[in-house]
């Protein structure tokens, strides 16, 4: 396989039991979004059992931390509802619909194979589909995290028009997460596609509304003004070298670091 600070201010107590951060680590609780994609090689479909395994091994030994983990899964390596959409074959609602059934697919190869690397976890799902994973319960999840299982979260937010991304900004909001980690294929973010203008420059730290001013092609609109709104930082970093995750939780300098400030 190839190689592939901030505190946010709190205006209420925390719900949850979870401990101080310590024992190495900087972040109690985070959430991870992964995209569809990498559960396959680039620019293919479907799981990809390399990729699979890679996956699971990262998120495995952030968890030995003691950090408490949830995932969002994305679902483009099984189906592409937008471009359906666009193409006007389906209608867009009918289209994000079979979106979400794709990260449910991706939720369930993940679960599979973190439990076979000795990782307790559970699959929550945004739609009702009682035979293979919980429903999403705000409550039932925190308790889940407490417990140590790593808490897999598919279907999106459950309702169409809604990207994944936005769905991590909402889940990292309703559990309290001291950060959002977005993996993806760079290093963090760029002035502009540093594939297509090798002058872009990479920053270190920008803020929510320089990267919003800036159209920055971070995460959707949506889910970066919600987690301005509720002062999550949001950390973007290159998911393909190995040990990243396991960097952020124990606060080494990763990726960029977007933040209110």
């Amino acid at each position: 396989m190839p190689t592939r600070e901030v505190s946010r201010k709190v205006t209420k107590p925390r719900t949850g039991e979870r401990p101080a951060s310590g024992g190495g680590r900087k972040y109690a609780r985070v959430l991870l979004k992964l995209s569809g994609e990498s559960f396959c090689k680039p620019g293919g479909f479907g799981i990809g059992a390399d990729e699979l395994h890679w996956i699971a091994g990262e998120i495995r030994e952030a968890a030995k931390l003691g950090t408490q983990i949830a995932v969002v899964v994305g679902g483009g390596n099984i189906i592409r509802g937008a471009q359906l959409a666009e193409a006007g074959h389906i209608h867009q609602a009918t289209a994000d619909q079979m979106g979400m059934l794709g990260t449910v697919i991706n939720a369930l190869a993940l679960k599979e194979k973190l439990k076979e690397l000795g990782n307790e976890c559970r699959v929550m799902s945004a739609i009702e589909i009682r035979a293979v994973a919980e429903p999403f319960i705000r409550g039932r999840a925190l308790r889940h995290m407490e417990k140590g299982r790593v808490v897999i979260l598919a279907a999106g937010t459950g309702n169409p028009f809604f990207t994944t991304d936005t769905c991590a900004a909402l889940r990292a909001t309703e559990l309290e997460c001291d950060i959002l980690l977005k993996a993806t294929k760079v290093d963090g973010v760029y002035t502009a596609d540093p594939k297509k203008d090798p002058t872009a420059k990479r920053y270190e730290t920008i803020s929510f509304a320089d990267a919003l001013a800036k159209q920055l092609k971070v995460m959707d609109m949506t889910a970066l003004a919600m987690c301005q709104e509720h002062e999550i930082p949001l950390l973007v970093f290159d998911f393909n070298k190995s040990g990243n995750i396991a960097r952020v939780i124990r606060g080494e300098r990763v990726g960029t670091l977007v933040t209110v400030r």
